[in-house]
């Protein structure tokens, strides 16, 4: 069962996954009209005086369609063992494949979000969108252009308001 908590309960879980496999996004709604992506960029903090999510997501990928006609996501942390789901999840294109369907996921209804939840997840962060701001060109240094742009598809940046936090009991 899955209870609400604070955002320090799950912080450190949260980096580290981020920081060695990916955190799993989901957008769109649980009847079938979601996908499921892999992020492995993404800041908290507080901006415009409210608790934010940023996340990075370029106009080519599936998710964007998404996360554009609802102004909202979720956050899901994978639970331990779920590695090679993340890894799927970032290779793959929901347009050309049912990630929830063949990675054995279970889409659950947001408690205060239309995008779906995760349920085999240990955690969640439902978020609102309250801004976008596009990825300039030239305002980011030509080390970052080569390593992360060579293809130019830039990302638009969503500054997701943080409704609800979840976890496992």
């Amino acid at each position: 069962m899955k209870s609400e908590c604070q955002l320090d309960d799950i912080f450190q879980v949260m980096q580290k996954k981020l920081s060695q496999e990916g955190l799993l996004l989901t957008s769109g709604g649980t009847d079938h009209q979601m996908n499921v992506m892999t992020i492995g960029w993404g800041l908290v903090g507080r901006l415009w005086r409210e608790p934010v999510y940023m996340v990075a997501v370029r106009p080519s990928r599936f998710t964007y369609e998404f996360v554009e006609a609802t102004q909202e996501f979720s956050v899901n942390i994978p639970a331990d063992g779920m590695e090679d789901t993340v890894a799927y999840c970032g290779q793959v294109s929901g347009r050309d494949y049912d990630k929830f369907g063949e990675r054995g996921l279970t889409a659950l209804p947001g408690k205060q979000v239309k995008s779906p939840i995760i349920k085999e997840c240990i955690a969640h962060i439902e978020c609102q969108v309250i801004g976008t701001s596009t990825v300039r060109p030239e305002r980011i240094s030509s080390s970052v252009q080569d390593s992360c742009y060579s293809s130019g598809d830039y990302h638009t940046l969503y500054y997701g308001r943080i409704l609800t936090i979840l976890k496992e009991k």
